[in-house]
């Protein structure tokens, strides 16, 4: 019996060693990188002479709590560096706060539009993902390439990995089978991407949804943004990208 037993237990121990990889909760950071340098177009000594005075990125910080069936999302560690000036600071969604309950499939967004503030509550967005045979590692976690459009036409390029649970991501970003550790969407010059993962306890307060706004959803969200903004041109449809993630 112990002959039988041996081999058994040989095939069977690399299996639950690896099961216990799994990850249920914890704490990542997430880096998001703006290219401000090509939010300007053209060529002309303006446009030159404003990127001079501009560093090219704009580096801010993110921590994404999550622990069963709920995450929140929420500005991370400050990062000193050079303030761009107005406008092009591109602040539209740096202080974002996302909950999302995926059990219920609803979430509670806290954002900072310009001067305004806004509380949105909805269903979870559903994006039609197509999973890719590219792999990349991402903050030590072996993670697979997706790629999905929001918003009906800006292109999203995905990292996530099944080592970890919850099947979320950065901003309002989800469905896939694993967390996503990276997002990447060209139409607006940004990425996300996890720095570090931390086994900490989690605490009530850090997957407390959102309070202070003005109560919206997303429809009515969107018809004020491009009302308010009809006037920006070419700038309004990238804002309005920015802040409905």
């Amino acid at each position: 019996m112990k002959k039988i037993l041996i081999p058994i237990l040989s095939f069977l121990l690399p299996i639950l060693t690896e099961a216990q990889t799994f990850i249920a909760k914890g704490k990542i950071e997430f880096e998001r990188k703006i290219n401000v340098h090509k939010q300007f177009e053209g060529e002309g000594e303006w446009v030159q002479e404003m990127k001079s005075q501009i560093p090219q990125f704009k580096i801010t910080y993110f921590d994404y709590f999550f622990d069963g069936d709920q995450s929140c999302y929420k500005p991370g560690r400050e990062v000193a560096d050079a303030k761009s000036p107005g406008f092009f600071e591109v602040g539209v969604a740096q202080d974002n706060i996302v909950y999302t309950n995926f059990a219920s499939q609803q979430f509670t967004s806290q954002k900072q539009v310009f001067e305004k503030q806004f509380l949105i509550q909805d269903s979870v967005r559903k994006i039609n993902w197509k999973l890719t045979d590219d792999t990349r590692k991402i903050a030590g976690f072996n993670c697979r390439k997706a790629t999905g459009i929001i918003m009906d036409s800006v292109f999203v390029f995905a990292f996530y990995t099944d080592e970890i649970l919850i099947t979320g991501g950065p901003e309002g970003f989800s469905g896939l089978p694993g967390m996503i550790l990276g997002i990447a969407i060209p139409r607006i010059n940004t990425t996300w991407f996890a720095t570090k993962l931390e086994l900490v306890p989690i605490a009530p307060k850090d997957l407390a949804p959102p309070t202070k706004g003005k109560k919206t959803n997303v429809p009515d969200l969107q018809k004020s943004l491009l009302s308010s903004l009809k006037d920006w041109g070419k700038y309004a449809e990238r804002n309005v990208w920015q802040v409905m993630l």
